[in-house]
C-alpha cells in the first residue's frame, strides 16, 4: 500500500481562520480520516471551502489560504496513497477516527475527502453493524477532492516551503 505522491513538485494548499507559514503538528487535537497530522489539498477550491469553515466554526471574521511549493522527492519519506482505494482507505480512515495511532507509520497519507455523513458511516461500520460492502455504498467521497495530510514534523520540515497566503471572503 505505501507509494510514492503522485508528483515530485506540486502546490499544496491549507485552509484556516490564520496564515499558516511554518507547520507543526502540535495544533491537530482531534482523530481526523488519516489521524493527527497538518492537511493541504491540491486543490485551491477545496482549501478556499476548509478556510471559511474553520473560521465559523472558531467564530472569526477572517479565513485565509496558506500557500506551499511542496517537493516529494524524498526516498527517505514513507508515502500511503489510497488513490482510488476505498476499501483499504474505510478500514483505516475507522482506525483512525477511533484513536488508533496507525497513521503514525506513515509521513505522508494521500486520499480522498469523504461528506459530512463519514462519522455515520464509519460508526455503522466500527460497530459491526454494516459490513464493508454496505459502508462502501452508503459512504460519499468527493471525487476531484483530496487531502494530502503531513503526519510527521520530518515531512512537514522536508516537504513544505511557504508560498503566500491570501485572504478569503465569508
Amino acid at each position: 500500500m505505501a507509494r510514492k505522491a503522485r508528483s515530485k513538485n506540486m502546490i499544496l494548499y491549507h485552509g484556516s481562520d490564520v496564515v499558516v507559514k511554518e507547520p507543526k503538528l502540535g495544533f491537530s487535537n482531534r482523530n481526523l480520516d488519516f489521524g493527527k497530522g497538518f492537511y493541504t489539498t491540491s486543490l485551491k477550491e477545496q482549501a478556499l471551502r476548509w478556510a471559511k469553515r474553520k473560521a465559523v466554526l472558531n467564530a472569526k471574521s477572517t479565513a485565509f489560504v496558506s500557500v506551499f511549493q511542496a517537493d516529494f522527492s524524498s526516498n527517505d519519506l514513507r508515502v500511503l496513497d489510497f488513490s482510488n482505494d476505498l476499501e483499504s482507505w474505510i478500514d483505516f480512515v475507522c482506525e483512525c477516527r477511533s484513536g488508533s495511532q496507525i497513521y503514525e507509520n506513515f509521513d505522508i497519507i494521500i486520499g480522498k475527502v469523504a461528506d459530512d455523513k463519514v462519522f455515520k458511516v464509519v460508526d455503522m461500520y466500527k460497530d459491526k453493524i454494516w459490513d464493508k460492502n454496505r459502508a462502501l455504498k452508503e459512504i460519499k467521497v468527493y471525487e476531484t477532492y483530496d487531502q494530502i495530510a503531513f503526519v510527521s514534523q520530518k515531512a512537514l520540515d522536508f516537504c513544505l516551503k511557504f508560498d503566500g497566503s491570501f485572504e478569503v471572503e465569508l
